[in-house]
């Protein structure tokens, strides 16, 4: 078996757990639910966001779970209308109310919503909640290469980008250019989205088979296996413990390279030059 890929190490050399339980668009009790069952399953990352308006209910599950606050690696996302200095402290300070906690492991803007142009300023302002300690990271999620390199340029560099991304949806160029500036790629909606066809491939049927896992369990060994996160939803307690019991066998090359031909080409089902809240 090769080395430990069950978390990625952040700036600051602290952990962040290479699955994590995406909530979104679970709400209420189904949320609170599914972020207990998944922490007491043995969970120790969270994935939530102000647009999923389910804080409160992660952070109720969170509490109801019994786990420590120290050991859950918890990531929450902030919408346009806070992109300037105020507006992130402000964002911090109701995700932290809604939660009914007080520091954030990964904070990240949600879109990068360029036509507004304020990104940066945003990104400027994370850096130093870092440097407060209010919150142990800072991020971003749907940011093309292009977007990234704005923030380079401007001497900030992300220490994760969240995109969707699954064997059919690789973005290839996206992950590479995040690697080449060490920002982590975290992949959400991992297992594609509805009833993806693609977790039925006979090519993942066949590397499912030779190891005694799911398709699932496969595609989301590959994603970790890429050296990437990720963030698969899922309310059912059994999928739940499914989905993070990929840590017990290893694909080799010649399957990733296998899975990695599934790749159609498409992108992620939305634009983020055009589309951001």
């Amino acid at each position: 078996m090769s080395a430990d890929i069950s978390s990625f190490k952040l700036p600051g050399d602290f952990l962040m757990p290479a699955i994590g339980l995406g909530t979104w668009p679970m709400r209420e009790s189904e949320a609170s639910d599914a972020v207990t069952s998944a922490l007491n399953i043995g969970y120790r990352r969270i994935d939530t966001a102000e647009n999923y308006q389910n804080e409160q209910a992660v952070g109720l599950g969170l509490r109801n779970s019994g786990v420590p606050r120290d050991e859950v690696f918890v990531t929450t996302k902030f919408n346009k209308q806070w992109h300037s200095a105020t507006g992130v402290r402000q964002a911090l300070q109701n995700s932290l109310n809604r939660l009914g906690l007080d520091y954030l492991d990964l904070f990240l803007i949600h879109w990068p919503n360029p036509e507004q142009g304020t990104f940066v300023q945003a990104f400027t302002e994370m850096q130093k909640l870092v440097d407060e300690g209010v919150i142990r990271a800072a991020g971003v999620s749907n940011f093309k290469p292009a977007q990234l390199q704005v923030l380079l340029d401007a001497g900030l560099t992300p220490a994760v980008n969240q995109i969707q991304l699954d064997p059919e949806r690789r973005s290839a160029p996206w992950q590479a250019f995040n690697t080449e500036h060490g920002v982590l790629t975290e992949a959400y909606s991992p297992l594609g989205r509805g009833k993806s066809e693609f977790l039925q491939h006979p090519t993942l049927l066949q590397i499912a088979a030779a190891h005694a896992k799911t398709p699932a369990q496969v595609t989301l060994r590959w994603h970790v296996q890429s050296g990437r996160a990720a963030a698969p939803k899922s309310a059912n307690p059994l999928r739940q413990a499914e989905n993070l019991d990929i840590f017990d066998f290893e694909i080799s090359t010649a399957q990733m390279a296998q899975i990695e031909a599934l790749d159609t080409g498409a992108g992620p089902f939305t634009d983020s030059d055009e589309f951001g809240h």
